[in-house]
């Protein structure tokens, strides 16, 4: 061996070897699995529509719709009838034969819904509720879209098939790429109870004051997206999986009771008529506000609801390039707004709600509609719309320009702490749909989390920008634990189909939003991430992408190989849990490392290679009489080993000694210097729960002082199992914590400490917590403080 200047050192029970020698020692079989592996075939092929990097193509199209619709809303009969001109621009290269529209309100029909049931067990104690769900399946009743009269522009009738909550309308003739074709469509349904039969449009009864809250979604006839990718998306709507739909511009007339305030998908084409004077005066002054300004007040909501007009008026809406329209309606409503900037363009933020949402919505809602669209701005692409609507009703769904969230307080005014973050969440939420997925318009139908998962994450960061002490409750990794140390029996793939997700919540909210966070933080950094994610939406605005969009593209814009995230975090069930199994601490033996090392070996030579090399190939060509090889022909080329390996010449086993001398050089100080007073520690860890993350480790020394240090999840790649690092310290080391700030959510932190420290349960938490709020059963914190002080907040 040539003398190398190289450090011999000797530890006090163990001599470090090549660590080189790892992989050998881990993995006495396969060195790995396939968790690094790329995607590859999973993902569709790119073409001229949707290219490799995850941006549209040359070639890339989408359908157009535009809409006029007209509608009266009876609110003695609880019926809408509606009538609308359909234009249906064919933008695709394919003929087409027949068009799909989805007629969502047939959900609640006992004939013409999709009829996906469930199981379902006997409970011991039943409510007038749960009787209700029981026996729903064997009633029947007139609710669903009911078609009058389908005919094309010149009123000639069109053949038409509903499938559930599909429609089906045959075409006269081919529709041709480029051409348009118009459809007239009359009809009615009844309108049903959101809290009874559920979903996410409706009525809401207040017996109080016998008065309705109307929310209109998902209510008219609407065309399917036809896509690149699949063709019609025309999967029956459950209630479960939203939609997909296409873009157009909007007109819309709707007639209510004249006392009936309504807001809208769009802006007002007819304020000036159907506001009173004093109403029209203060919309006209909050367009230059600071503070959000009641249009109407709640003395004239309360008023409203004591005397029901029987006349009636028309308010008619304008939208451009939206996918949707939706709308409330109500003499409940209080109504203010204020505008906002985004890019130096005004934007009329205002929220509708009843009085009882007054002490909630008055204060925050317009204000957090404001802060939502600036903060997705900032994060995504400038919000393009001129309106951004928050409706209190109760529920939590979201519209273009337009969403009806929940929130309301206690009869005296007060809220409890939960019922306030938990209406600024939702809030939130719904209005940041605009951007996931009114405007980067992926299909929640079938991939639910590329809307909810996302905009879950943007949800997470806006809140985290309106208070840094606002209690999220999804996005910190931490937060998903629970859920992913759940048996694997009931844990599905983030891929999976909306219909099909046991865990829905957690599924297509929680775990997404959570590994975008993870992504940010901790794998691929803000910078990185933040340019990825900006240039998806910049790419998809008011486009169809699909998984492999925004799987390419945030690779393609960063740089970074995310393969392996993507296939562990959304195509598989794997839990994280790092084990820290072992931890060895060395010092170098300056004094006693060797300089000169003699041997002496017994060693026989080298035997003939006889048939080493044997294989079937050689075996043929022998047998090959039309085959001569070169040395045969050639017998000059038979040197000592061709008639050694032919035993032409014998072998001699005798061993003969060899004498083997090492000389090591002398340490210089260079190489002295790197090793006096060091530390050198060995880590094991093992991967048990099988999905690879970034190992984060807290080296605390014994002068007090830390480190975090960050190896990516890279070092896996050649060992998905076990790995054994070497970690060369300065200074003695008392601790290690893996993952202190529980960026991963490793289900299992008990091993994560070395040396070992108790976790305490999570029922110990939860006590602390709750000691040290000093909450009361059964009020809440602004009711004890106002009974105290004998003044109402």
């Amino acid at each position: 061996m040539k003398a190398q200047n190289l450090l011999f050192l000797l530890f006090s029970f163990f001599t470090l070897g090549s660590l080189i020698a790892q992989n050998v020692q881990n993995n006495p079989g396969s060195n790995h699995g396939n968790k690094f592996e790329q995607l590859g075939m999973i993902l569709p092929t790119p073409n001229e529509y949707r290219t490799a990097s995850g941006a549209p193509g040359p070639k890339y199209w989408q359908q157009r719709c535009d809409y006029d619709i007209k509608c009266d809303l009876d609110e003695d009969k609880l019926h809408l009838t509606g009538s609308e001109i359909i234009t249906y621009s064919n933008n695709s290269p394919d003929q087409l034969t027949y068009l799909w529209l989805q007629l969502d309100e047939n959900q609640h029909s006992s004939t013409n819904n999709a009829n996906y049931q469930e199981g379902s067990n006997m409970p011991k104690v039943v409510s007038d509720g749960v009787l209700d769900y029981l026996e729903r399946p064997s009633q029947t009743n007139d609710n669903g879209v009911h078609i009058t009269k389908l005919t094309d522009a010149i009123d000639k009738p069109l053949k038409y098939t509903v499938n559930k909550t599909m429609m089906r309308v045959e075409l006269p003739a081919v529709l041709k790429p480029g051409q348009k074709f118009i459809l007239k469509i009359d009809w009615y349904y009844p309108i049903t109870d959101r809290f009874r039969l559920g979903g996410r449009g409706g009525y809401e009864y207040f017996p109080e004051d016998g008065n309705y809250l109307f929310t209109m979604t998902q209510w008219y006839p609407r065309l399917c997206v036809y896509s690149d990718f699949q063709g019609w998306q025309n999967h029956q709507f459950t209630g479960r999986g939203e939609f997909a739909l296409t873009f157009g511009n909007f007109k819309v007339q709707m007639t209510v009771p004249a006392d009936h305030v309504i807001g809208a998908t769009g802006e007002c084409q007819n304020y000036q008529q159907v506001l009173s004077p004093a109403r029209y005066a203060r919309w006209q002054k909050a367009q230059t506000v600071k503070e959000p300004l009641q249009i109407v007040t709640l003395d004239e909501a309360k008023a409203a609801e004591k005397v029901k007009s029987k006349q009636k008026k028309t308010w008619i809406f304008k939208a451009d390039n939206v996918r949707d329209f939706a709308w409330g309606s109500s003499r409940k409503f209080v109504w203010d707004a204020m505008p906002a900037y985004v890019g130096g363009k005004k934007v009329m933020c205002m929220s509708y709600y009843g009085k009882e949402a007054y002490g909630l919505y008055s204060k925050f809602s317009t204000k957090v509609v404001a802060h939502t669209i600036k903060t997705y701005s900032h994060f995504t692409i400038p919000f393009p719309y001129p309106v951004a609507q928050s409706v209190e009703a109760a529920n939590g769904m979201e519209y273009p320009m337009i969403c009806f969230n929940f929130g309301r307080t206690d009869k005296d005014g007060t809220y409890s702490e939960a019922t306030k973050y938990g209406m600024l969440g939702v809030v939130i939420h719904e209005v940041g749909h605009n951007f996931f997925p009114m405007i980067v318009n992926s299909d929640e139908r079938q991939w639910t989390w590329m809307d909810e998962g996302l905009n879950t994450f943007m949800e997470y960061l806006t809140e985290e920008l309106y208070d840094n002490k606002f209690p999220v409750r999804r996005g910190p990794a931490y937060t998903i634990v629970d859920y992913m140390k759940l048996p694997k029996d009931q844990l599905e793939p983030i891929m999976t189909n909306s219909e099909d997700i046991v865990q829905f919540g957690p599924n297509a909210y929680s775990k997404p939003a959570t590994s975008l966070n993870i992504l940010r933080e901790t794998v691929m950094g803000r910078e990185l991430f933040d340019y990825a994610f900006k240039e998806y939406a910049r790419r998809w605005a008011f486009k169809h992408p699909t998984p492999a969009d925004f799987f390419r593209t945030m690779g393609d814009a960063s740089g970074e190989n995310l393969d392996w995230y993507w296939r562990g975090w959304f195509y598989g069930i794997d839990p994280v849990d790092i084990s820290l199994d072992s931890v060895k601490w060395f010092r170098a033996d300056l004094e006693n490392a060797p300089r000169k090392v003699d041997t002496t070996v017994m060693t026989a030579i080298t035997k003939p290679q006889v048939n080493a090399y044997e294989d079937i190939s050689k075996v043929r060509n022998r047998e090959d009489k039309k085959i001569q090889f070169l040395t045969d022909a050639d017998t000059s080329l038979h040197d000592f080993y061709w008639k050694y390996d032919r035993g032409f010449i014998p072998y001699d086993s005798t061993k003969y000694p060899q004498h083997i001398t090492q000389y090591d050089e002398p340490l210089d100080d260079a190489t002295r210097e790197k090793a006096t007073g060091k530390n050198f520690y060995e880590l094991q860890f093992s991967n048990k729960g099988g999905l690879v993350m970034p190992i984060i480790l807290q080296w605390t020394y014994k002068d007090g002082s830390q480190e975090i240090e960050r190896i990516p999840a890279q070092v896996w790649r050649k060992n998905e199992s076990h790995l054994t690092k070497v970690f060369i310290k300065d200074k003695e080391v008392v601790s290690i914590k893996l993952d202190p700030m529980r960026e991963t959510a490793d289900i299992d932190t008990s091993n994560n400490n070395w040396p070992m420290v108790e976790v305490q349960s999570k029922f110990q938490v939860y006590k602390a917590r709750q000691a040290a709020r000093g909450q009361s059963i059964g009020t809440n914190p602004m009711q004890n403080a106002a009974a105290k002080d004998k003044k109402p907040f």
